[in-house]
């Protein structure tokens, strides 16, 4: 009884259940990144769509922060954290609901569909189709957003206790000068969290999205390069919310209070860490948290490095959520190779950043005054490492009737395919050996095709298709291909770089937040960083990315006269505008740290030129 006690009270075991729900935590917030531009080819969303999802989850983390400051030590705080866990596993499965709610996923295709190629008997022209399977998947769209808008809320409301209440019950139960060692433990744990959520990524997403109908054993028509191909995002977060569900588990077994480290476990008054509740009432502190707010901004140090800081983080933000979309649009590489790159070579970079940052700031012993400069130069080394980036792209294929104009000067449709009867919503891109890419072999007024004879489930050859040029008038049942898809490695590794030496300056400037503030505010500083990063940084970030890359698209898929999703962007506009949105806010975050460089600079003098001669 008293092992199992003894067991039950030790602050190692909490660290490393701590260090594992932290990890299962990160795990499902990068394999939900990683999945997000699948999800938006499945239901038809915008990238504006898709960033705002991607990132709800932080209105309800940011209006419930504020009470983390004020119940603290109030409540059980381990049996909170894993009521947290659990509500955070809970919202990993009804984000895998639209999925089992709607219709299995249909894509364009000559083999389920012969309206997909041309069909030279009917008469009807190129009308906008609005049936039953149309309108089922506008309702799937409709629907993917209310339960995924209620998982992502719910999971901001389960993370709330997990880090603060975490940390300081470890630094409130450790022996001393061990708080520091077992905090570092467990972010070394967890940050393994974002490496395992994208390579998990690249392996599920290989897998058709509708497995479950049809099972593993099926041959499927589309290949994981297709630009129809959707992957089964569903399954991962299944995994993830077991996860989520399993760390959370042990905490319903820690004691509110246990011993500090190094001291003999017995009478009661061992188990008691001076756990002495405020006088003020949750009203009271409400009244005083604007006040205390609004005091903390007015230091123009704490004001400058955290408007920095999420000038830095709207960065992470937009590398982490549309990255991949980004390499699959300018290079062709296929959704799960994307988030193998990602995990595999610039998240260790990021990880290996934020170790030697730390190893800096304590062999150089980096000053409130250091700290900007070293930031600066880092930062701009950083910022000059990204400008080859935009250049390293690929030019937009040549497609008929979006890039490549083929319609008469009266506005009507092409002649070569004009009675075809082509659905407007028709997206099955063949690629023409005039060498010029079509949005579907109907569009290509292609009239008959071949089978694989190896596969008969897939399409070989398109041909007589009228609108090609040339002697051959056929076409093949894909894109065409990428013209630098060599340029793909020296850009991940261009990008892992920038991201190494720009994470040298994660610890300095996290440091400097604590030095910058008097000692009794530091908590609160804390809380206040944590809270204007997800408002200013975190929640708007990932849609403004979005929105950039919303304009640079040149075709919109339509459903029933919708826009449903984009077919094909400007890959110089993706290009300049993705990387100089990031660009940009790298530009700004230097700025304000020369700024912050400069008034540190001054106080300083001011503070000399007032303090007396004789201490001089």
């Amino acid at each position: 009884m008293k092992e199992a006690r003894s067991v039950r009270c030790s602050i190692k075991l909490f660290v490393l259940c701590h260090g594992l729900l932290q990890l299962s935590q990160l795990l499902y917030s990068s394999y939900f990144k990683s999945t997000i531009t699948t999800i938006e080819r499945r239901y038809g969303l915008s990238s504006y769509s898709s960033g705002t999802i991607s990132s709800l989850h932080e209105i309800s983390n940011s209006i419930l922060i504020v009470f983390v400051s004020y119940f603290g030590n109030r409540v059980h705080r381990p049996r909170v954290i894993g009521i947290g866990g659990i509500l955070m596993a809970i919202s990993a499965m009804i984000l895998t609901l639209p999925h089992f709610v709607s219709q299995p996923y249909e894509y364009d295709s000559v083999l389920h569909n012969r309206q997909d190629i041309c069909n030279l008997h009917q008469n009807s022209s190129n009308t906008e189709s609005c049936g039953r399977d149309e309108t089922r998947r506008l309702t799937d769209s409709n629907n993917l957003w209310l339960l995924m808008a209620t998982a992502q809320l719910l999971f901001g409301v389960g993370s709330v206790p997990i880090q603060p209440f975490g940390i300081s019950y470890i630094d409130d139960f450790a022996g001393p000068g061990n708080s520091a060692v077992y905090i570092a433990i467990l972010f070394a744990i967890s940050v393994f969290g974002p490496a395992i959520g994208f390579l998990m990524g690249s392996v599920i997403l290989r897998i058709y999205v509708d497995v479950d109908k049809f099972g593993f054993g099926v041959e499927q028509e589309l290949r994981p390069g297709d630009p129809r191909w959707v992957g089964a995002w569903w399954m991962g977060l299944l995994i993830t919310a077991g996860c989520l569900a399993l760390t959370s588990i042990p905490y319903f077994f820690f004691p509110r209070r246990m011993p500090r480290e190094n001291n003999v476990i017995g009478s009661e008054s061992d188990m008691s860490v001076d756990f002495k509740k405020p006088d003020t009432s949750l009203l009271d502190f409400l009244k005083m948290f604007p006040r205390m707010f609004v005091h903390l901004l007015l230091s123009p140090l704490f004001l400058m490095l955290i408007l920095a800081q999420c000038c830095f983080s709207s960065v992470i933000a937009g590398l982490s959520t549309f990255l991949s979309k980004y390499l699959e649009r300018q290079y062709s590489a296929s959704p799960a190779y994307s988030s193998l790159l990602f995990g595999a070579l610039i998240l260790p970079a990021v990880a290996v950043g934020m170790l030697v940052g730390g190893v800096i700031m304590k062999k150089a012993g980096l000053s409130l005054k250091t700290i900007p400069r070293f930031s600066v130069v880092m930062l701009t080394i950083s910022t000059l490492l990204c400008i080859p980036l935009f250049f390293m792209g690929c030019p937009t294929h040549s497609v008929s009737e979006v890039n490549h104009n083929q319609i008469v000067q009266d506005g009507s449709l092409p002649k070569c395919y004009s009675n075809c009867s082509c659905p407007s919503s028709a997206f099955n891109p063949v690629c023409g050996s005039d060498n010029i890419e079509y949005i579907s072999p109907c569009h290509a007024g292609c009239t008959n095709f071949t089978k694989d004879p190896d596969k008969g489930h897939r399409v070989q050859l398109y041909t007589n298709c009228r609108c090609v040029s040339g002697s051959q008038n056929h076409a093949r049942p894909s894109p065409c291909p990428n013209s630098c898809p060599h340029l793909l490695l020296p850009v991940i590794i261009v990008i892992a770089l920038a991201s190494l030496i720009a994470c040298f300056t994660h610890n300095p400037m996290y440091m400097m937040v604590l030095r910058s503030v008097p000692a009794e505010e530091k908590s609160f500083a804390i809380g206040i960083q944590f809270l204007l990063m997800r408002i200013l940084a975190w929640l708007p970030a990932p849609a403004l990315f979005g929105m950039a890359i919303d304009t640079s698209c040149i075709w919109w898929k339509h459903v029933c006269g919708k826009k449903y999703s984009c077919g094909y962007y400007d890959n110089d506009i993706l290009r300049n505008r993705y990387f100089g949105l990031q660009v940009g806010y790298k530009v700004m975050g230097i700025f304000l740290l020369m700024m912050l460089g400069w008034k540190v600079q001054r106080t300083q003098e001011y503070s000399l030129e007032k303090r007396p001669e004789g201490l001089l």
